[in-house]
């Protein structure tokens, strides 16, 4: 039995049990801290979806466009986020271009094929098992902080490595796009209600 099926309705905010007033016309705010509270989060599938795509379209240009440039006594090759892991790779640095190919490409495309997953998991009644979805999803949560390895480097080194002509590191824009892609995948894990998978597994009860 769900929360749902006995009136109850979380607060987003402190977490407490409401339980719902359907005779109140107007919106039901929460008994402890005051803010709204839904049985459903409004619109979750639809912002999910919009989150989603926005990243996959900024997906192209994270991995296309060059990601940083390191400038040696003037001279240096911009390097986009593979060409970066080939170079790591062929000095020899296999443990560092394995975390980075890890953390900045399969991370990524892990999150949004699993996201389009989930949201086309509820919306078409998939036979994925309400068990598989969660764990997914929460999987998707916690692997999701790791996508911003690349950035938080990019950030250091161009903080610390400026010696003028001799040495110097600059950010390009597809860092731009990738800390992007990174920070849409983590939002619509957030905008995403989780709830909805259990109510999918009853085909008489359907929220958006």
């Amino acid at each position: 039995m769900r929360a749902a099926d006995v009136g109850l309705m979380v607060c987003h905010e402190c977490h407490q049990l409401n339980r719902e007033r359907p005779d109140e016309d107007r919106q039901q705010h929460c008994t402890r801290c005051g803010a709204r509270v839904h049985m459903r989060r409004p619109n979750s599938i639809a912002r999910t979806w919009a989150l989603l795509i926005a990243a996959a379209l900024l997906y192209l240009p994270a991995n296309l466009l060059p990601i940083m440039t390191v400038r040696m006594l003037g001279s240096g090759t911009p390097d986009t986020i593979m060409s970066g892991v080939v170079a790591l790779a062929k000095h020899g640095m296999l443990p560092i271009a394995a975390v980075v190919f890890i953390a900045s490409i399969l991370v990524p495309t892990f999150k949004l094929v699993g996201i389009a997953m989930l949201l086309i998991s509820v919306q078409r009644h998939h036979p994925m098992s309400p068990r598989q979805r969660i764990l997914m999803f929460r999987f998707i949560e916690w692997i999701g902080r790791w996508s911003m390895l690349d950035i938080f480097v990019i950030a250091i080194l161009v903080a610390i490595v400026n010696f003028g002509s001799l040495a110097s590191v600059e950010a390009g824009f597809g860092a731009v796009a990738f800390a992007s892609v990174v920070i849409l995948t983590m939002l619509a894990a957030i905008t995403f209600d989780p709830r909805l998978i259990w109510d999918n597994t009853d085909s008489g009860n359907k929220h958006d």
